[in-house]
């Protein structure tokens, strides 16, 4: 025999996606469904609703260009019933998006029997060992934590920074940080930093801090919501703040901030044991980086972080760039993948076949062993039991004498001692009854 797998498409995938990257979110599932042969329906959300329809219009356009159907992708815009709508109508269902939204998806798929993707969110550490430079890093590091205001579900929110290095990391990190100019990015090429898209989420990001610091955290910057009539307060602004002196109990430290809230904890014992208990101290598990002067070590850290993505000396966001490389997470971060081979081969069905080598006049060839046949010859019993010693026989000996035994019953039809009824005669008896 011959084996193999096709993979054909699922049929027409469904795409849940988030605010923060509203482009990014909507082209990775739409390319990935049309590669794999799937149609597709992207529902962005209700606070891009005016780039998703600016989206829609290029998507179009490109469609009509390489002459494909300009249905094959569908971009909706809406609230909860759309959503439902996506998944009820749709074969699979790629969602992108937080914890609580993520289960209800994942509930309404579980009540449909249908499959789904989901990328949720991220807690994800940062390490800095003992032997790396607060000096190199420290840009990098506050590009982690400030882009596109923290608004990222694979970035750094933990900074765990070695006793050693501690003091001079916060000390580099600050002077950066305090110099930000925090504003209307379009009213200037030299604003840093711009608003958070959800005005909610500042009472959000405030409770955490608050509570962080209630358990001990340090506020070194930052850490307020702009009070009203300063010139911050007409906006959706929070200041990019850092919280020093932070641990595993705090809320903040346990929940996705999706805001620009950099805390920092501190490995006191400088030990890698110590920082990588820290890391694997939370309920997610989506990316991580580790920054060291050795790789060797960095990998070998990277190897023991509970996450699906790792980055050795630079930002866990590069796995994202490397298309060739599956994105997702596991434990509240989600599962399943999307990009690479693997999230290709997920928008579809797979299907196992196997075929004979060879062709005996249209049917299948197997002249030996000979084949078990309908009504019983007698040989069925002792070809199964040879069957299992060849197969499952204990070392060598055990594997031979089930050979004998199976070429034994395959060659010698016991004789049928008495005449058994067969069906028909069961069939004969019940209409005489």
């Amino acid at each position: 025999k011959t084996s193999r797998l096709e993979y054909t498409p699922v049929g027409v995938v469904g795409a849940i996606v988030a605010f923060n990257y509203p482009f990014h979110n909507v082209l990775n599932p739409v390319i990935s469904s049309i590669i794999t042969g799937n149609g597709i329906v992207v529902k962005g959300s209700e606070y891009t609703a005016w780039s998703t329809k600016y989206y829609s219009r290029l998507v179009r356009e490109c469609l009509a260009a390489s002459g494909a159907p300009l249905d094959l992708v569908q971009i909706v815009t809406g609230f909860e019933d759309a959503g439902k709508g996506v998944i009820e109508h749709t074969d699979k269902v790629i969602f992108i998006g937080s914890v609580g939204v993520g289960s209800k998806v994942q509930q309404h798929c579980g009540r449909l029997v249908k499959p789904v993707v989901l990328e949720l969110g991220g807690k994800d550490p940062m390490v800095v060992c003992d032997d790396a430079s607060p000096k190199k890093i420290a840009q990098l590091v506050c590009r982690a934590a400030f882009q596109n205001m923290g608004q990222n579900c694979a970035g750094p929110e933990r900074y765990v920074v070695y006793d050693k290095v501690y003091d001079d990391f916060i000390a580099r990190v600050l002077s950066i940080v305090q110099q930000m100019r925090q504003g209307d990015p379009l009213s200037s090429p030299f604003v840093d930093c711009g608003a958070c898209v959800i005005a909610a989420h500042l009472k959000y990001l405030q409770g955490l801090v608050d509570e962080a610091v209630k358990k001990g955290a340090k506020i070194m910057t930052g850490g307020y919501i702009p009070i009203k009539g300063s010139r911050l307060a007409e906006g959706q602004f929070y200041p990019p703040t850092i919280l020093s002196n932070c641990d595993s109990s705090m809320r903040i430290m346990q929940e996705e901030i999706f805001g620009p809230v950099m805390c920092i904890a501190r490995v006191k014992s400088n030990t890698d044991e110590e920082a990588i208990e820290i890391c694997n101290k939370c309920e997610f598990a989506l990316g991580a980086a580790v920054f060291s002067s050795s790789k060797a070590r960095a990998s070998r850290m990277i190897k023991r972080i509970h996450a699906g993505m790792g980055a050795v000396n630079d930002l866990e966001g590069v796995t994202y760039l490397s298309q060739s490389l599956p994105f997702g997470g596991h434990k509240q971060s989600g599962f399943d993948r999307f990009a690479g081979p693997e999230g290709l081969r997920g928008l579809c069905n797979v299907k196992s076949i196997a075929e004979d080598r060879f062709v005996y006049h249209g049917s299948s060839f197997m002249p030996f062993p000979a084949e078990i046949s309908y009504p019983s010859t007698g040989q069925g019993q002792g070809f199964l039991a040879g069957l299992m010693g060849l197969l499952y026989g204990y070392g060598l000996s055990g594997k031979i004498g089930g050979l004998f035994t199976l070429l034994k019953a395959s060659v010698t039809k016991p004789k049928m001692e008495e005449t058994l009824p067969n069906h028909l005669d069961d069939v004969k008896e019940s209409k005489k009854a």
